[in-house]
């Protein structure tokens, strides 16, 4: 049963489980990966990994944005938890048997994807109806930072239990963690959103023109129309990095696990930092501003890497810091703008076209960056991705629509 609370205490019931379920799925997901990594030492593999883990947003996104309008979205959340929960534990009866062939771990990771595509949506509308406009942006920076916490303790946890039990305890961690977050979801009232009466031609043809809604809705803001393309470009030259930071670190730097854990731990250390400083500051007046800097320091800090020499991963793990550091300044202003300048009714579907887009930009910049890196070394990826994404710094601000998004 649901209890009465401020909007503060809210936001930190359900942003406290979120960060939950995040430790525990980062405990799974950084051994899955080092699991695939220590197998096949591929930056193909990886990126195949990842392929798999985005496929499903990519492909029911924009549908799934629409059911969350549709339904409770409390419930759909929870749901949504469950059932990654569920995939877990098949996982983890698997293991009790045999060692996961490399085919059932990309199964996985595409079958939790598509429980993510329905609660990445849901999480996302939800806040609005929680927590006051004027506090989106500062709210977006602590829960940054709360999920970060999760984060950095799941992937140093991973490095210590990794070695040890391999997969299988890690997998009955997840499941914990799923039924945590859950419960959190369960004691918050959650209003419900005011539903928009759609136009004759859009309620005779169904979900798909509700789904149309949610294109002409952001066209209509041409500022977070260009941030959308702009973060496409972006996703498409920075996800292949994100996939391929454990190859980075073991292959390049000849490093170990412990040693990868250090880079994932460092960029976590970096988000909590980055996170908390926007929730306390805010970011400049200028949102547009925030995030131009944002994608400015993570380019800089990326071509950097990709020059180091093999002898160099501790510049690269304070560089990794940095790139940590520039992720909040760039995902809450988003994020915020969008729960303010959209309409609550409309979130659910506006978000998922936004996560199922950037979605197919991670699917094809993993599937032309795992060929060239394998073929031209994972440094070089890093230097020409850094040089890519100072570029788009340079393009976001020079943006009109981007530039004046606070006035339109």
């Amino acid at each position: 049963m649901a209890i009465v609370m401020s909007w503060k205490f809210k936001f930190g019931v359900i942003w406290s489980g979120q960060a939950i379920s995040v430790f525990t799925s980062s405990i799974l997901q950084m051994a899955l990966i080092w699991h695939l990594a220590m197998l096949t030492g591929s930056a193909l593999m990886l990126s195949m990994a990842a392929f798999a883990g985005f496929l499903p947003r990519a492909l029911f996104g924009t549908v799934a944005g629409a059911f969350v309008d549709r339904w409770n979205r409390k419930l759909t959340i929870i749901g949504a938890d469950l059932y990654i929960a569920l995939i877990s534990l098949a996982l983890g009866i698997l293991t009790i048997f045999i060692t996961p062939p490399i085919w059932f771990i990309l199964a996985v990771l595409f079958f939790r994807s598509i429980g993510s595509a329905f609660h990445t949506p849901a999480i996302s509308a939800i806040t609005p109806l929680i927590v006051p406009e004027e506090h989106l942006t500062k709210c977006a920076g602590y829960s940054s930072s709360l999920e970060s916490i999760g984060f950095i303790a799941g992937t140093s946890v991973a490095a210590i239990l990794y070695p040890i039990w391999g997969l299988d305890g890690m997998v009955w961690l997840d499941v914990a963690g799923a039924i945590i977050a859950s419960l959190t979801i369960v004691v918050v009232k959650i209003p419900a959103p005011p539903k928009a009466e759609p136009c004759e031609a859009v309620a005779k043809a169904g979900l798909f023109s509700e789904i149309g809604e949610a294109f002409i809705v952001l066209r209509k803001q041409k500022g977070l129309f260009a941030l959308l393309w702009i973060g496409f470009a972006f996703t498409f030259v920075f996800s292949p990095i994100n996939a391929l930071f454990p190859l980075m670190s073991m292959d390049y730097f000849g490093g170990t696990t412990t040693q990868a854990a250090i880079a994932e731990v460092a960029f976590a250390v970096g988000m909590i930092v980055g996170g908390l400083l926007l929730g306390v500051w805010g970011g400049f007046k200028n949102r547009a501003v925030t995030m131009t800097l944002a994608i400015a320091i993570l380019g800089v800090a990326i071509g950097i890497s990709g020059i180091l020499p093999t002898y160099g991963f501790a510049i690269f793990a304070v560089l990794s810091t940095f790139m940590g550091f520039s992720a909040p300044l760039y995902n809450s202003p988003a994020m915020a703008l969008m729960q303010e300048k959209i309409d609550p009714e409309y979130l659910g579907r506006v978000f998922g076209v936004y996560g199922s887009l950037l979605s197919f930009a991670m699917l094809i910049g993993l599937v032309v960056s795992g060929v060239f890196a394998d073929i031209v070394g994972v440094n070089i990826l890093f230097l020409i991705s850094g040089i890519i994404i100072t570029v788009l710094s340079v393009i976001t601000i020079m943006t009109p629509s981007i530039r004046n998004i606070e006035k339109s």
